[in-house]
């Protein structure tokens, strides 16, 4: 699949399955070492006319379970259409009463527990061994810049935006820990409790490793979820059912169509025009802004020495179907020898 020059990849959780206010391009089926993607990939154009790519998590018509999802195909085909950042969309249960059904979330951190039956990394089953750095699993100044963004979307609802149900007043949290579940049963009292007590706030089921693949890839992620229910661990009210989330899901998905199609514009003006800065995070005293590019920017390079010194004893029919993910580390370079790994640090 020849590079489409995407800059953005949106990719949709349970009840957006496609964005609004977009002019359709094409669809494409990316093949992948790791196979095809949960669905085509519809690409789009903003009135700016910038390209977006849009993938369908669980598939078109929602076929996939969170357990059989190709993670590896979906973030693969995105980067294959150039993509550099995605934004992605999730449904997920809330743990704390203050974070209400209807409430809109950009967390920071995330506890895994997946049960090991998902693959988890490009590398795995090859000759070829990398440990990314994980330390924080989605893009810090990416979520900082969506913060305000998606904060004044939602203040700017009318009353017949804020969808149906009864939601009320739409509100953004961020700087939430979000943990990421086997399922695809929902969890048990005891369960939902003892995520409490780990200092989770959210709990969903298609997050990992999506954002592992991410940070293999070299994309910065980061997940706009919004809450459906209060999962089982409040001892007063019913456990969560599939009932309780629909009920939620299309008045959620109704706004984040509308989040999406204003957001998406305005990431891709900040970051082809480098002059928009978000907060940087630092401490008090250092720099406390950045632009938007440089911080997506900062996600390329960050496998450089994550990766394994080159050897003989790598496949390179290995080396050859990472070059998909990771041309920048395994494609062919003058002499043979490749280009900003571990390997570097250890000849010099």
């Amino acid at each position: 699949m020849a590079n489409e020059n995407v800059l953005i990849g949106v990719i949709g959780g349970s009840g957006l399955y496609h964005l609004d206010n977009l002019t359709f391009v094409k669809k494409v089926n990316p093949e992948t070492p790791w196979g095809f993607p949960s669905s085509p990939i519809t690409i789009s154009s903003l009135p700016s006319g910038a390209h977006i790519a849009f993938l369908a998590r669980h598939g078109a018509h929602h076929t996939l379970s969170p357990s059989s999802l190709p993670s590896r195909a979906n973030i693969a085909a995105l980067k294959s259409l150039g993509v550099r950042v995605v934004l992605a969309f999730s449904a997920v249960g809330s743990l704390r009463e203050e974070i209400p059904p209807g409430a809109f979330v950009l967390p920071t951190q995330v506890i895994d527990r997946t049960k090991g039956v998902r693959p988890v990394s490009f590398f795995e089953g090859t000759s070829v061994v990398a440990h990314a750095a994980f330390g924080d699993p989605f893009c810090g100044g990416l979520v900082r810049w969506l913060e305000g963004r998606v904060r004044r979307v939602l203040e700017g609802l009318g009353e017949g935006e804020a969808g149906e149900g009864g939601l009320g007043k739409r509100e953004v949290f961020t700087d939430k820990c979000i943990i990421c579940m086997e399922g695809p049963q929902f969890s048990t009292r005891a369960e939902s409790i003892m995520y409490r007590q780990w200092g989770a706030d959210l709990i969903n089921m298609s997050v990992l490793p999506e954002a592992k693949l991410a940070r293999e890839a070299e994309i910065s992620y980061a997940l706009i979820a919004t809450a459906t229910d209060y999962d089982s661990w409040r001892p007063h009210s019913a456990s969560v059912t599939a009932a309780d989330v629909f009920a939620t899901l299309k008045a959620n998905a109704h706004v984040s169509r509308l989040v999406a199609a204003i957001v998406i514009e305005e990431l891709h003006t900040a970051i082809t025009s480098g002059g928009v800065s978000v907060p940087s995070g630092k401490a008090e005293g250092e720099e406390e802004e950045e632009s938007i590019a440089d911080v997506i920017g900062k996600e390329r390079g960050s496998m450089k020495y994550s990766i394994m010194p080159r050897s003989n004893a790598q496949d390179p029919q290995d080396r050859k179907k990472l070059a998909f993910v990771l041309p920048e580390y395994f494609g062919d370079v003058e002499g043979g020898e490749r280009v900003g790994d571990v390997g570097d640090v250890l000849k010099n």
